[in-house]
């Protein structure tokens, strides 16, 4: 698959060329295509090229990545071939990325395959905060069970408190005046006059 931009600057001819295979999967019972290579054609030659990783679908389907690059940032799915070319100069993003290279219908592309997996760090930290907030909660609903537990285990053992009612003639017999002052006290002769009983 050629994509000409023809003269762009000092880059007479333009050309990216994206190298597609097919393969049959037996364990998929179905043929997948995938990118193997991508070259940049200028001044009518090959100036760079770079090996593809992990840009594959189903042949009835397309792939579609938001960033197609070959910078570490967007996870690198092209890389340089050699170390000894020009590909090293050279920096390749491709923006909301959609390919499909055989079953094409109507002009339009199939059911895409997305290259963001399952676990990316953004669900992961998703399930991480979710986890944490279920420890927190499940805590939280553990010491409210507890203390529960704890008063109905209270409520049973313990007895209203006991006040022992006093009469008028035994509080005459417990008291006898002070003749130390000149006014009229009294002052128990008993201390224990009540007793609680719990």
């Amino acid at each position: 698959l050629s994509l000409k931009f023809g003269d762009i600057g000092d880059l007479k001819g333009l050309v990216i060329r994206l190298l597609l295979t097919t393969s049959y999967y037996q364990l998929s019972v179905q043929n997948w295509f995938s990118l193997q290579r991508l070259q940049l054609l200028y001044n009518h030659s090959v100036q760079a090229t770079f090996n593809a990783t992990g840009i594959q679908a189903p042949a009835t389907h397309s792939f579609h990545c938001e960033h197609v690059s070959s910078l570490q940032r967007y996870d690198a799915l092209l890389v340089p071939s050699s170390a000894n070319d020009l590909s090293q100069l050279w920096e390749v993003t491709f923006t909301d990325f959609q390919i499909q290279g055989f079953n094409v219908q109507e002009g339009h592309f199939a059911y895409a395959r997305d290259c963001a997996s399952f676990f990316s760090p953004a669900i992961l930290m998703g399930l991480v905060m979710s986890l944490i907030l279920l420890l927190v909660l499940a805590y939280a609903l553990h010491m409210l069970i507890h203390l529960k537990s704890l008063d109905r285990h209270y409520e049973c053992k313990a007895s209203p408190a006991y006040f022992a009612q006093m009469k008028d003639n035994d509080m005459g017999d417990e008291k006898e005046p002070l003749r130390n002052s000149g006014n009229e006290s009294y002052e128990l002769r008993n201390q224990q006059f009540g007793k609680i009983y719990i």
